[in-house]
């Protein structure tokens, strides 16, 4: 008896050393509250290069999506950087980018510092050219998900010479960059673009038309309303991209469907170095109710007047995001849309088709006010939507297979769907 009480207390602790290894989920965020959008001003950086007495060294933040506030020289070698936000209050993503030089090779030390209560997000990412970036952390770096183990500040090591080395928290993805990804798209044969709106500093807000424009099947795809978002970027292009692809099934799912894509929402607060906020200084994902800033505005109004015959649906909505580790917020599916279920088997053809891979899966809506883009279209159209969040940290490869792989399954599913008059 004894014997069998010491093995079941041995059992009983290697099960609990088993669990405290296994490498924690993500959990997500919690319910999402509704908040005020109107208006807050919102602080422009100052922009220029920073150079100290020694002449030696110099830091400069004159270019689109740069963030750099303030710099203090240490010593000869070391610079503590200050980044602040935007506006407050604001979410956690303290975005940096800025570049680095110096008149000779030489090594020095860069401290990232944020205000009082923010912890540090981004791993350093670097570039020669500003297009080809390789991060300072290995691949199988450790990925921080709760609060108290994440750094307050972070310090790292650049050898730099007379060439200026780019300095980012991601990729760099300006409104020029996805511009030129949207202007090559849409050079495509069966897809348009049109402007659709302007945002708070004038930009424009652009919509990519792909596939059949007689087809009352309809899918809307936007992406960035958060600025620092790069890896949600990445993956909503090469997704956009498989659904042009030659593949039959591509073919065949553009005669029968029209595609919505708004590559970027907010441009004002990706070119002004934002951690979360359009110029507005509001968090787009929070304004599909009130509709107070232009940028939401300007998609609110397409789709009211594209869907107003009363004959055309939109099936599906794509809300690409960045987060700690890749996750997919849903309705909760006790609550019917046009397609019932649909989410669950999409998400379920991803765990079958990628070995290895299970989706992390979150209902993040089932009730009350619809503060946030898929929220807003399954309330408003019935559409079946999701929010597709992908890690800071995940693999450019990864990201790529899992969205084309992603694109695939929709298609099919949705080609499939008994509900869906495929004319």
């Amino acid at each position: 008896m004894q014997k069998k009480i010491v093995a079941f207390s041995l059992g009983l602790f290697i099960a609990a050393v088993a669990a405290a290894q296994a490498p924690k989920q993500f959990q997500g965020q919690g319910p999402i509250q509704a908040i005020s959008t109107e208006s807050r001003p919102v602080q422009k950086q100052w922009k220029g290069t920073f150079s100290f007495p020694t002449g030696e060294v110099y830091f400069d933040n004159n270019f689109d999506g740069a963030r750099l506030n303030g710099l203090l020289q240490v010593n000869d070698s070391t610079y503590t950087a200050l980044i602040t936000a935007e506006n407050t209050p604001v979410n956690e993503s303290p975005w940096y980018a800025f570049k680095v030089w110096a008149k000779s090779a030489r090594h020095i030390t860069i401290k990232l510092t944020y205000p009082q209560g923010v912890k540090h997000r981004y791993a350093p990412k670097i570039s020669h050219n500003g297009t080809t970036w390789a991060s300072l952390e290995p691949a199988d770096a450790k990925k921080e998900f709760e609060l108290d183990t994440i750094p307050v500040e972070y310090t790292f090591h650049l050898e730099i010479g007379p060439k200026a080395t780019w300095v980012a928290a991601q990729e760099l993805s300006t409104s020029a960059v996805i511009k030129q990804w949207s202007d090559g798209i849409a050079k495509k044969p069966g897809v348009t673009a049109t402007t659709i709106g302007h945002s708070t500093w004038g930009k424009p807000i652009t919509l990519l038309k792909i596939g059949n424009p007689a087809s009352r099947n309809r899918i809307l795809v936007i992406g960035r309303q958060h600025p620092p978002e790069v890896t949600g970027t990445l993956a909503q292009e090469a997704f956009i991209e498989e659904i042009l692809g030659n593949k039959e099934l591509a073919s065949t799912f553009r005669e029968k469907f029209l595609v919505y894509v708004v590559p970027l929402m907010n441009p004002d607060g990706v070119d002004g170095g934002f951690w979360r906020h359009n110029a507005g200084g509001i968090d787009l994902n929070r304004d599909w109710a009130a509709f107070h800033q232009p940028e939401t505005r300007a998609v609110h109004d397409f789709l009211q007047k594209e869907l107003s015959d009363g004959n055309s649906k939109l099936w599906f909505g794509l809300d690409f995001h960045s987060t700690h580790d890749d996750i997919f917020y849903i309705v909760d599916p006790k609550l019917t849309g046009l397609l019932p279920g649909f989410n669950q088997e999409w998400l379920g053809q991803l765990k079958e088709r990628i070995p290895g891979y299970t989706p992390n899966i979150k209902p993040l809506y089932s009730e009350g006010p619809t503060s946030t883009s898929f929220s807003y279209l399954f309330k408003t159209y019935g559409t079946e939507a999701s929010v597709y969040e992908i890690g800071d940290k995940t693999s450019r490869e990864f990201i790529l297979q899992k969205s084309q792989v992603a694109a695939d399954a929709m298609m099919e599913l949705l080609l499939k769907s008994s509900s869906i008059k495929n004319k």
